[in-house]
């Protein structure tokens, strides 16, 4: 993992130039002379707020019990870690960030470019979450504060009657007034036993604080209440919302359950009547576009009253802009990656905190930075890693006599994935990552094969640091990967209990179609999903292997369903194809079916070549399951046979070696072959073997296909006629009729006209 840690250090020793877009090292960053004036330690600050890798607090799940940050896919709905089953809690831990959203916009337009389904590309726009609208700044009453919130509908500022704030907002604690500050800190308790997709639920009940506290709207010039509440997050936006109840499902639920008002803003002309009469008394919700009411204050001179959306969203930013209160806003749902955990395995972060409070990364010449060899893997203290108990490797001292401690965080798993493809093309280097002029002949990526389910992680991942490496000048292309195609999922039964916790197979019985937990009794419920290491439901290989053999799963795999296809594994499936590649090794190694006698009997011949020819284009389509079947149909041609020539055996071996390549070198080693099979060129196909000698006819009588004649392809129409008049098959179609006409469309259809 040298390589990885150095990439680590180039993304710390870089920084994002927004107006040229793109990264820069950071020792090309101008300080601004008000800074330089203030001296080292506000240019260090200065410096440390642009690096592309930081290190700050980050909000995460913790598992006291295990001692250990947890993923959100690891906390259960009742709010317990699903590997031990304690309860989590939210917690504040310094961790290692990168600001992968100041990539947002070339991430977005890089998607325009490359060759990959637009499902995929769709998740990763959803994911980074480009919206236009307004950043608003609300005072607050009786204080210097104030609160700015994000909203893609300033428009609707008329019919804000309340603020909401995340519970994890920094200027709670000082605009709480002292007769709600314990009922606050006990909701904030609360809220952080929830994860954010439970907070952001929408059919659940809503709860929140008043926090005794007023804001002024600036448009009305009203007081409206500020709230704390957990269905707002601190992950998007400004932690606060301006609440138009009128408008907003949420809002209005929240404005009922708590008794604030609720103003139409937005005439629901095209509503029924009933349902109009509702909204306009602020008795029910309406979200869709309407005419502006209620929108105007003559005092100050802003009135969007009749106009229509877009208008009179550019009005309210406008004047937003000229008052100083607000600005028109680009927002971007994606946030800075938490690119740190609290364990052993993972590449350590070549950083060193010193005492003096400097934290500096170390020199490239000192790279790798080992891990340690451990007696105790338990989590250290205070939420450290087991790098932790390290001692002797932990500590470190300067040529001054400074005193050092090395980070006990290490590299989540993405970091390796990040740019793996990269070192691949030069795997052997020990001076660099890889050479230029083999980054050069090999990127990008002509093809790369994934799960879907990594859209947005690794494949979005790996995107922002190519597009660092390409803006230093490390690599050449600006996207790694050029075609993206993902395959299907392969589905198994699992259990899990009624809070959502896996339960492996092993401790799974069934009594009377019924599924229960063999040593806590407990009844699970089983369900069809993906075969994944979370679910606990996965084959493992290696049984597969012990009983079948490798070819035999390797075929198997393939010869499910097309590759993109969700397929159900199942083991008979496995014996379908042991059985096939059975049959292929029976014959084809056994000497008194192979012989060099005679040519090639000229129907095994044209079935060769027809193979050669359909497994090559299902290769290059990627259609694996067709290929094979041509294969078995072409095995089934050589039984019926009964002998083939040595020259057929072995361009057989190697059409099958991608497939079955175990098997497929036994063969060719058979036949006389010394090198590998991998070296040696794809078979070409015969062209003139695979023009048929005769046609298929399907014969109608008055249109109504009644059989099929097979005649040779150069048969002339008069032939052709004789022919399929003297059929016996014909004379009982016809009975005592005479036909009044024969159509014959050479190569395609005989029609007999009664």
């Amino acid at each position: 993992y040298k390589w990885t840690q150095w990439i680590f250090i180039k993304l710390y020793n870089t920084w994002f130039d927004v107006d040229a877009q793109k990264g820069r090292p950071i020792s090309e960053l101008p300080i601004p002379k008000d800074i330089a004036a203030q001296g080292e330690q506000s240019v260090t600050k200065y410096i440390n707020d642009r690096r592309l890798a930081y290190y700050d607090n980050a909000q995460v799940w913790w598992c006291a019990d295990c001692k250990t940050v947890c993923a959100n896919e690891e906390v259960l709905t009742d709010g317990a870690h699903e590997k031990c089953g304690n309860q989590v809690s939210k917690k504040n831990l310094k961790q290692w960030m990168l600001r992968i959203p100041h990539y947002a916009e070339r991430l977005l337009q890089g998607l325009d470019t490359v060759d990959w389904p637009e499902g995929v590309k769709d998740m990763q726009r959803n994911w980074i979450g480009r919206s236009t609208g307004a950043e608003v700044k609300f005072s607050i009453v009786d204080s210097q504060e104030s609160l700015s919130v994000y909203t893609t509908r300033p428009d609707t500022l008329f019919g804000a009657t309340y603020m909401v704030i995340a519970p994890e907002h920094p200027l709670l604690h000082s605009i709480v007034s002292n007769e709600k500050m314990h009922e606050v800190q006990e909701y904030i308790v609360q809220a952080a036993k929830k994860s954010d997709l439970d907070r952001t639920e929408l059919a659940k009940e809503k709860t929140g604080v008043f926090t005794g506290t007023y804001a002024i709207n600036p448009l009305t010039n009203t007081q409206i209440p500020i709230w704390v509440a957990d269905y707002v997050l601190m992950g998007y936006g400004t932690g606060a919302i301006m609440a138009v109840p009128a408008h907003d499902t949420r809002d209005f639920e929240f404005a009922q359950k708590f008794n604030l008002p609720i103003i139409c803003i937005l005439d629901p002309e095209q509503a029924d009547k009933e349902l109009r009469e509702k909204v306009l008394q602020g008795a029910a919700c309406w979200e869709d576009d309407g005419v502006y009411i209620n929108s105007a204050n003559e005092h100050l001179g802003i009135d969007i009253n009749g106009m229509s959306k877009k208008d009179g969203i550019a009005t309210i930013i406008a004047w937003l802009e000229q008052q100083g209160l607000g600005k028109a806003t680009v927002n971007y749902k994606i946030r800075d990656w938490l690119f740190s955990r609290q364990r052993y395995w993972g590449e350590p972060f070549p950083v060193i905190h010193w005492e003096d409070g400097e934290i500096s990364v170390m020199d490239e010449s000192q790279l790798p930075h080992i891990l340690p060899e451990l007696e105790n893997y338990e989590p250290g203290d205070n939420a450290e890693s087991p790098l932790a108990n390290a001692t002797e490797w932990l500590q470190v001292t300067d040529k001054n006599g400074r005193k050092g401690r090395y980070e006990t965080n290490t590299m989540p798993q993405w970091a390796g994935s990040c740019w793996y493809y990269l070192r691949y093309i030069d795997p052997t280097n020990n001076d660099e990552p890889f050479s230029s002029e083999a980054e050069k002949y090999w990127m990008p990526v002509d093809l790369y094969i994934g799960g879907a389910e990594h859209a947005v992680l690794h494949l979005l991942y790996s995107r922002f640091w190519h597009k660092v490496l390409f803006d230093l000048g490390i690599v050449s292309t600006d996207e790694p990967y050029q075609k993206l195609f993902n395959q299907g999922m392969i589905l198994a039964f699992a259990y899990e209990t009624k809070t959502g916790a896996k339960v492996t197979s092993d401790l799974v019985e069934e009594k009377n179609g019924l599924y229960y937990h063999i040593e806590t009794g407990e009844q699970l419920k089983q369900i069809v999903a993906k075969m994944s290491k979370s679910l606990k439901n996965v084959v493992n290989p290696d049984d597969i292997i012990a009983k079948y053999g490798a070819d035999s799963l390797r075929l198997y795999e393939m010869f499910m369903g097309p590759l993109e296809a969700t397929k159900p594994w199942t083991e008979n499936g496995v014996k379908g194809v042991f059985n096939f590649l059975a049959r292929v090794y029976r014959f084809f190694a056994d000497v008194q079916n192979i012989h060099d006698d005679e040519p090639e009997n000229i129907a095994i011949s044209k079935e060769l070549h027809k193979t050669i020819q359909k497994v090559s284009d299902d290769i290059e389509q990627l259609h694996f399951n067709t290929a094979i079947s041509q294969m078995m149909m072409f095995t089934n041609a050589c039984y019926k046979a009964g002998r083939v020539t040595k020259e057929t055996a072995r361009l057989f071996a190697q059409i099958l070696s991608p497939f079955a390549p175990h098997i497929a070198e036994e063969l060719w080693e058979l036949y006389g072959g010394t090198d590998s099979i991998t070296y040696e060129p794809w078979p070409k196909v015969d062209s003139a073997l695979l023009e048929d000698d005769s046609v298929v006819y399907p014969v109608s009588f008055n249109g109504k296909r009644r059989f099929e004649l097979e005649l040779p392809k150069t048969m002339t129409k008069e032939d052709i006629e004789q022919t399929v008049l003297a059929d016996e098959r014909t004379e009982k179609w016809l009975a005592t009729e005479k036909p009044k006409k024969i159509i014959i469309i050479p190569g395609k259809i005989i029609n007999i006209v009664v």
